[in-house]
């Protein structure tokens, strides 16, 4: 527990982000990899900041744009995506941006300024894997079809733009190799039949973190690891040998494991031959993506004994607001800390207010962990209200 810490409160580090994407950058691409920080994956300035030496950052809105150049990122770092970014690029455009365009419609509105800036352009790609996988019938709604690559190509070439960059995001936690073959074959098919040759072939990300499981049990990472993954890139760049470079976008991979959530047992009750542990910390607030992931939980005070089934609940008065349910020490006793592991990616994006205010972060880079933000009052969560 770190001296001054105040529950409930995340706590991230650069150690294990920097290991995962080091361990990334080992593997054979079969083209020079360039890694790009997904900034709506962890919107941490700190840790934007501690990257900015080491590569560049996507961002998918205007407040993460904003966010970037405040982080001291230049234009050339900058790489936006995204859908419907006509609403709010205009406004905050730089020269030398590098976009990618989402759809025709966006890409007629922002074409103008795109040549007045002189970005470098690329177009997003929807390939046939990306449908909801609960009913098909319905698409993902991000990228252009294949039957509009041949027009946005044709717009962007009559205004003395070049698509030097080819962008697909498949899935998040992709679950097969066979799934990413299918959307990687896609991207393929589409540059043979319109004879687009672009420089760079940006994958997205998709690779599944190591440690969150389903609920089920299975980890997420069973069906495509790492190795698999960068075997699959490097089919697809021989296929397509006009291509210099890969770019990568992942987002859960590296961050999941950078950050640990830890919580305080306020009370403790028995229900049904159960036991209910109500936290300062959980679900509702902060971790949102234990509706369908299971990470490990650990007790930070030494308790051994008899386990029993116990819920972790959250503060919230809200049944929902459950972080986990498992075994646990029947020791456990109100004070107790629960670190919660995996909690990198994504709680800051999805963190609410629901009946309490923001959180504590604290953040580690080397020379002991520091408080980036500070717990938050009533009066300064509600100074709109007034």
């Amino acid at each position: 527990m770190e001296a001054g810490a105040q529950s409930p409160f995340y706590l991230f580090a650069a150690a294990p982000y920097e290991a995962a994407i080091e361990r990334l950058a080992r593997l054979d691409h079969g083209r020079p990899a360039r890694f790009w920080l997904s900034a709506k994956t962890q919107p941490l300035p700190a840790l934007w900041r501690w990257w900015r030496p080491r590569g560049g950052i996507e961002v998918v809105s205007e407040f993460e744009f904003r966010g970037a150049l405040r982080a001291g990122y230049g234009p050339d770092e900058i790489l936006v995506n995204g859908p419907a970014k006509h609403r709010w690029l205009p406004g905050v455009s730089r020269r030398g941006l590098r976009v990618h365009f989402d759809s025709l419609l966006e890409l007629e509105a922002l074409l103008p300024i795109a040549r007045k800036h002189q970005w470098r352009v690329g177009l997003r790609l929807r390939t046939p894997v990306e449908v909801d996988s609960e009913d098909p019938a319905w698409a993902f709604p991000f990228g252009l079809e294949p039957e509009e690559i041949p027009v946005a190509l044709a717009r962007l070439a009559g205004q003395g733009l070049d698509a030097g960059s080819l962008h697909v995001h498949l899935k998040t936690n992709l679950p097969d190799v066979a799934t990413f073959r299918r959307g990687l074959d896609a991207v393929v098919r589409v540059c043979q039949d319109t004879g687009w040759r672009p420089r760079y072939v940006d994958v997205g990300g998709g690779l599944a973190p190591a440690g969150p499981r389903g609920l089920e049990g299975a980890r997420f990472d069973d069906g495509l690891g790492v190795e698999r993954y960068a075997a699959e890139v490097r089919r697809l760049v021989s296929r397509m040998s006009w291509v210099e470079e890969v770019w990568l976008e992942h987002g859960r991979h590296p961050a999941a494991g950078s950050g640990v959530l830890v919580v305080r047992v306020l009370d403790v009750k028995e229900r049904l031959g159960r036991r209910l542990l109500i936290c300062d910390g959980g679900r509702t607030l902060h971790a949102m993506v234990s509706v369908w992931e299971e990470h490990d939980l650990s007790v930070l005070e030494s308790r051994r004994g008899r386990t029993v089934p116990t819920a972790v609940q959250g503060p919230t008065c809200m049944a929902f607001d459950c972080l986990g349910r498992r075994e646990l020490p029947v020791s456990i006793r109100p004070g107790d800390h629960l670190l919660w592991f995996d909690a990198g990616a994504y709680h800051l994006s999805w963190e609410t207010r629901f009946s309490h205010g923001l959180a504590e972060v604290w953040w580690e880079e080397g020379g002991g962990p520091r408080c980036v933000r500070s717990a938050e009052t009533y009066d300064r969560a509600a100074a709109w209200w007034h």
